[in-house]
């Protein structure tokens, strides 16, 4: 994993990229970034390792469904200036994966914000476009189906891959490539040396 290629690509792409030592350092930076502003954050073990809801919600106003009631924060985040997640999965190539359940994650980083920032450990950094599909369905997914102990093969088996199951538990509905920001929005990753996040 090379996360300087990562960035360079990204940046070809169309992203804004920081790379950060640790995630510490990266909350600090994204604190001093946002002030003053309406902040939505998707489902996102990384922005709860790093804190940032703590963190921003003293000189913003934030919404995140899991701090707050679920239905009601997460349409009111779908309606903020900013919007922070991470990402299931990003290739060195320069795309960025993400799988969804619900669809107020993947919904939010293509549409109705002014800017997104994706924060990403390097742990989900992957050589290809190919190996970050695979993760995110192999590795993400079950984890977070693990993490939400519903009844899917991937949990009951104990496994680390998707069997495509048509279970009404599935939390993996949805997957969105991003090749490179929105039009009419602003994109910005975060990427860290420091493995965060499922």
């Amino acid at each position: 994993m090379n996360l300087e290629k990562a960035a360079k690509n990204l940046k070809l792409a169309g992203f804004s990229v920081q790379i950060f030592d640790t995630g510490t350092e990266a909350a600090e930076w994204l604190n001093q970034q946002v002030d003053g502003k309406t902040v939505g954050i998707g489902g996102s073990a990384t922005v709860k390792a790093l804190g940032l809801y703590d963190l921003l919600r003293t000189h913003n106003t934030v919404y995140w469904h899991w701090e707050q009631d679920q239905d009601e924060a997460r349409l009111n985040a779908m309606k903020t200036d900013v919007y922070l997640c991470s990402a299931n999965a990003l290739a060195e190539t320069g795309e960025i994966v993400n799988i969804d359940g619900k669809g107020n994650r993947v919904s939010s980083t293509l549409f109705g914000h002014e800017k997104v920032y994706f924060v990403v450990g390097q742990n989900k950094v992957t050589v290809t476009y190919e190996e970050a599909v695979w993760r995110a369905r192999n590795v993400a997914a079950p984890k977070r189906a693990a993490q939400f102990h519903v009844k899917t093969p991937c949990v009951a088996n104990g496994s680390t891959r998707c069997f495509n199951c048509k279970s009404p538990e599935r939390v993996c509905r949805a997957l969105v490539t991003l090749w490179g920001p929105m039009m009419g929005s602003e994109a910005e990753v975060l990427l860290i040396r420091e493995d965060l996040g499922l």
